[in-house]
């Protein structure tokens, strides 16, 4: 079949390797005409996947209608500060009930939108499915097994995309609960930007053990408050997600949290990493919705202290630290207390 693939970044480009493995002939669109002449000159995305060769049925594009038209599955991989404009420009390309599936994870800062939200209400004529887990593009680009879930409100969606995706090392669930898996997706990235910060204060396993227990915990509670089902955050959107990216260097969040918890700068870390970093982008939205539902996110408003109000790092883990006593569960056995 057409696959259409908008966002050449690394994952977008992992995807359309993967896809491409499978016979498809897929449409890589860049949103820089300088970009795509680099991706078909040297058939690699030699800024983010280097080595890692292009199939002959990867078409490299410009053109985003090109991509879309007669695609049976587009799949956008935009990052989340990118990801309306991208959505605008891609709407007028789109026939009613052509199917499109993100793979991007992160938040909408203004609306405090989920991204499938921010495609809805710009290609209202879509039919729209997610897709997340624990993927690092490094991994996905060199066909390591790795496992995913897609989730649309609609199951039979989800198993279109499940089957388009689907191959012997790269396994794909799928789940009608839209609001948990891109939820699980975009707040692990927060907590891995945490758990950097501990390795580069120098602190150990204990102290990152604790942040991603608590922070699932955080997850947990804003999602259910926003309508998810409590099982997702323990499976591979959620959990599964949560571990692959605080504790792999092929996690930018991680990374730039090491750097952070080393002392620089947010805008030298940021330049550092070389990538958007989607944790620094979702910490802020995740407060504000957190304020919102009124649920208590003490790891989440920590991390917006570091990152936006010049708290120093080791002060942010004094303050979780010597937080008032909680019970570890709510009265009702339901769900993570704070």
């Amino acid at each position: 079949m057409k696959i259409a693939v908008i966002g050449s970044g690394s994952w977008g480009t992992a995807v359309a390797v993967l896809l491409a493995g499978k016979g498809n002939d897929v449409y890589l669109w860049s949103w820089q005409q300088e970009e795509t002449d680099r991706l078909n000159r040297d058939r690699e995305n030699c800024e983010f996947l280097p080595g890692i060769k292009f199939p002959e049925n990867i078409i490299c594009t410009h053109n985003m209608e090109e991509c879309a038209d007669g695609a049976e599955l587009i799949v956008t991989a935009a990052p989340s500060p990118a990801t309306r404009t991208t959505a605008k420009q891609l709407s007028p390309f789109v026939k009613s009930g052509q199917k499109i599936v993100n793979i991007s994870k992160g938040l909408e800062e203004g609306a405090l939108m989920r991204l499938s939200q921010v495609y809805k209400s710009e290609i209202p004529q879509a039919d729209i499915a997610v897709m997340s887990g624990p993927s690092h593009a490094e991994e996905v680009s060199k066909g390591l097994p790795t496992t995913n879930v897609a989730a649309a409100e609609n199951i039979k969606t989800a198993e279109f995309v499940q089957d388009v995706f689907m191959r012997d090392n790269f396994r794909v669930y799928t789940s009608t609960d839209v609001i948990g898996v891109e939820l699980g997706g975009a707040l692990k990235n927060i907590i891995a930007l945490c758990a950097g910060i501990s390795d580069g204060l120098g602190y150990g396993d204990n102290t990152k053990a604790a942040l991603m227990t608590r922070g699932l915990a955080e997850i947990a509670r804003l999602g259910i408050a926003m309508g998810a089902k409590e099982e997702t955050f323990m499976g591979l959107s959620g959990v599964g997600d949560l571990i692959v990216t605080c504790t792999s260097m092929h996690s930018r969040n991680r990374r730039a949290g090491i750097l952070l918890g080393q002392g620089k700068s947010l805008d030298e870390t940021l330049k550092s990493v070389h990538m958007v970093v989607e944790g620094v982008n979702t910490a802020s939205a995740a407060y504000k919705l957190g304020e919102k539902y009124g649920i208590e996110m003490p790891i989440t408003a920590e991390a917006n202290a570091i990152l936006f109000d010049g708290k120093s790092a080791r002060e942010a883990v004094n303050s979780l630290m010597t937080r008032e006593k909680r019970h570890e569960r709510n009265e009702n056995g339901k769900g993570a207390n704070r």
